[in-house]
């Protein structure tokens, strides 16, 4: 075999190897990152579950609250109750909006870490549609001209994702105010 012969082969199964392994990975890395989102949607039913549980702990004293609203005295014990009531609840809906809070940046970083999967599945495809023009007989300037092409394509492609892709996430569907991370 020429020199040029091995140099194109080489080249060619180079670009065919890493497009191949790299979309098996993407792949994989895009799979976890769906789960990653049903999990997270699971933790919101959770925090409506857990909602309606502090509804149920406030419903439960309200025949104590009723008897202060009607100027009577609760027992020592009702008081207690009450006021514990009172930190517990408070602490559950801190806890509850913080959970949120998280949920919708999270939401937001699968989001973006999906959109960017996507494109280096792109440019995995580039270099294997290159690599497939690759022939074992090119020479070197023919060679040249190719990984000329792949870069150009690539530089592309990457301007391209980078102008999809946002630079902060920031905090959506709350009232509470805004977040911003990175």
């Amino acid at each position: 075999m020429t020199r040029k012969k091995i140099l194109g082969s080489h080249v060619k199964r180079l670009l065919s190897g890493v497009s191949d392994h790299g979309r098996k990975h993407l792949t994989e890395v895009e799979t976890d990152l769906m789960q990653t989102g049903i999990l997270l949607e699971e933790a919101i039913e959770n925090l409506s579950f857990n909602f309606m549980a502090i509804h149920a702990a406030v419903s439960a004293q309200q025949d104590t609250i009723a008897l202060l609203l009607d100027g009577g005295v609760p027992p020592a014990e009702q008081r207690e109750k009450l006021l514990a009531l009172q930190d517990e609840v408070g602490g559950y809906v801190n806890a509850a909006i913080t959970s949120m809070q998280f949920q919708d940046m999270t939401s937001q970083l699968i989001d973006r870490t999906l959109k960017r999967v996507t494109g280096l599945r792109e440019f995995l495809g580039t270099l294997g549609e290159h690599g497939a023009e690759m022939l074992p007989e090119s020479d070197n300037e023919e060679i040249v001209a190719l990984l000329g092409r792949v870069s150009m394509a690539l530089a592309i492609q990457s301007l391209e994702l980078r102008s999809v892709l946002r630079k902060a996430v920031s905090q959506q569907h709350l009232e509470s105010g805004d977040i911003e991370l990175f």
